[in-house]
């Protein structure tokens, strides 16, 4: 399908021919048939654009029963593509001056005051001493405050075993399964830190706590400031943290490899599932479903620095700030399964900062979620690919369909 795009004035290019030439589009939509008809996939969606132009492809079906056929609404779980949206929601507080990126967030998560760290990561719970400083805001956006997942640690550390038996440090989303925001920022409270806050980047935990954050500080559930901030004025109407009842039929099954079959299984269902419900926890790291384009409307947001038909909803500046390197070589060390040695992190998302076949163009930004998406805009080519499927994915390392997307995104341009 293909339409056009209004674009900000400012950002309007002269083209004297189609960013995306037929032959490179049949290429790849011949690929992402093959992983369907392959049976990896039952199904998936794609969008991409450039300079105004939109194609949005619809593959498959969305159940192994073939009851149903895969549509451009489809609903998807996101997983972490929540991370670049709650991102925006804490920037829009700052823009509003309630929050400040270097100031403790203490007043707000007062479970996280006076944190004591670990001595040794293989350590016992109580051999710690005094942080060094105060969790801030910045510190969650870049996933440096002291929590997350370590890819180094050894499984059988007692931080790992508490964080996993108290719900704080888990795999994929599973929202009905999370305590209450309070009860879930005081079981926080009572862990210590794996490492002092700012000194490494360590997956996930930190936008759960940023979700919290925001909840607190607006007055709102996060839910409602998401949706009063960003997706009414973006018009991502069917963006959210659970599905209604009338819509679950756009919701397909979540699939998982089955080892022992070599297909697939069913990891979360449509009706009676995780996202059937409404959650007593909304996560800010992966909890969200959404559309190819509900989804393509944020993205083009972020490529179009803050601004979208209608208005503006970032500053160029929080952007910049956003889709920039906020790390250091010694921060991202240890995570060379996420940033290889060509990417980084920004405030809420990947961002490339070496070119290679991989990484494609230095400035592109973005992120993968775990349950078989991934969309990143790259400014240099005024591009915005978004790729959804219901496949968990088997590793940090990208799936194959990922590498097919991209490899043949970049072609067809």
């Amino acid at each position: 399908m293909k339409a056009a795009l209004p674009s900000p004035p400012e950002l309007r290019t002269r083209r004297d021919s189609a960013p995306f030439t037929k032959a490179g589009l049949d290429r790849l939509r011949a690929s992402m048939q093959s992983h369907v008809d392959s049976g990896r996939l039952p199904g998936l969606v794609t969008a991409i654009s450039s300079h105004g132009e939109l194609h949005v492809d619809v593959y498959g079906i969305q159940d192994m029963a073939g009851t149903r056929p895969m549509k451009r609404d489809t609903i998807f779980r996101i997983a972490s593509l929540t991370k670049p949206i709650a991102a925006t929601a804490a920037m829009l507080l700052v823009e509003d001056g309630e929050l400040e990126l270097d100031d403790p967030v203490d007043p707000w998560l007062p479970e996280l005051t006076n944190r004591r760290v670990l001595s040794w990561l293989d350590g016992a719970l109580d051999d710690t001493v005094p942080a060094k400083r105060a969790i801030t805001l910045r510190d969650l956006l870049t996933l440096r405050m002291g929590l997350g997942h370590l890819m180094d640690a050894c499984e059988e550390c007692p931080i790992l075993k508490v964080l996993n038996e108290q719900r704080l440090l888990m795999g994929f989303p599973e929202p009905q399964l999370v305590p209450a925001p309070d009860e879930w920022m005081r079981r926080l409270g009572e862990v210590p830190l794996m490492r002092h806050p700012g000194e490494a980047w360590m997956y996930d935990l930190a936008f759960d706590v940023l979700g919290v954050l925001i909840a607190r500080v607006s007055g709102m559930g996060f839910e409602a400031f998401l949706r009063e901030r960003i997706f009414e004025p973006l018009g991502m109407k069917d963006t959210s943290f659970h599905v209604p009842p009338e819509k679950l039929h756009r919701l397909p099954p979540a699939y998982a490899g089955d080892e022992e079959t070599g297909g697939l299984c069913v990891f979360d269902a449509a009706e009676g599932g995780h996202w059937s419900t409404a959650p007593a926890f909304q996560s800010g790291r992966g909890g969200l479903v959404s559309t190819a384009d509900d989804y393509h409307a944020f993205c083009q947001m972020l490529l179009h620095r803050g601004t979208y038909t209608g208005g503006r909803l970032l500053t160029p500046k929080s952007v910049a700030l956003m889709t920039s390197d906020q790390l250091t070589p010694r921060q991202r060390e240890g995570n060379e399964m996420f940033f290889g040695d060509h990417s980084s992190w920004g405030l809420g998302m990947g961002v490339v900062i070496k070119q290679t076949p991989e990484s494609k163009s230095v400035g592109r930004f973005g992120w993968d979620g775990g349950l078989g998406t991934s969309a990143y805009n790259d400014p240099s080519h005024d591009l915005i690919g978004i790729l959804l499927t219901q496949r968990l994915m088997d590793s940090p390392e990208p799936p194959a369909v990922f590498r097919d997307f991209w490899d043949g995104v970049y072609e067809a341009m």
